[in-house]
């Protein structure tokens, strides 16, 4: 409670943020080089636009026709553009993912209750899988983590409600790292 209970949130929510640019410029940057030679901040400078509406709206949903539109400009096939990014924003949700497990590895500390590591990696695998559905609707990935932790860990249900207040910060951090 109080001052302390403030600073561990923002804490998750810093933690989450690193995590969050870590993997898109440390990993899919470096896949991005080592496949296309393309930089992915001169990429990052192309969609910056796109970015500034994800964030308004915390879903990178609302990007998708100018995502289309402006790897069509860059040279993509419409029929692959048309099929490959959808495709994308349903199955390669990895800022869910990564929100989904944070948040419940920090619920679980945060009740006194922390998870075996087996029980992490089952609810990795769980929570990766179940993020895939996750992106559609803002605000998701709440019922998302709610769902993984009952079907877990039932006694860490009622943790959901000690990130519900950073929930909207983290939500706009899963869009951008999806997208």
């Amino acid at each position: 409670t109080g001052w302390d209970a403030v600073v561990q949130l923002m804490t998750l929510m810093l933690g989450f943020y690193i995590t969050c640019v870590i993997f898109v410029f440390g990993v899919l940057g470096a896949l991005l080089w080592v496949v296309a030679r393309v930089s992915i901040f001169k990429l990052v400078r192309y969609l910056a636009r796109e970015y500034l509406l994800i964030v308004a709206t915390s879903s990178s949903e609302s990007a998708l026709p100018r995502l289309i539109a402006k790897m069509e400009h860059l040279g993509v096939d419409r029929s692959t553009a048309g099929v490959v990014v959808p495709t994308g924003y349903s199955f390669n949700l990895d800022g869910t993912a990564i929100y989904l497990t944070m948040a419940s590895l920090f619920i679980a500390d945060a009740m006194g209750k922390p998870l075996s590591v087996g029980e992490q990696i089952s609810l990795l695998v769980f929570m990766m899988i179940a993020s895939k559905g996750a992106a559609g609707v803002t605000g998701a990935g709440l019922a998302v983590l709610a769902g993984g932790l009952q079907s877990h860990r039932p006694d860490l249900l009622d943790g959901v409600g000690l990130i519900v207040g950073i929930d909207r910060f983290m939500s706009e951090a899963r869009a951008v790292t999806n997208f």
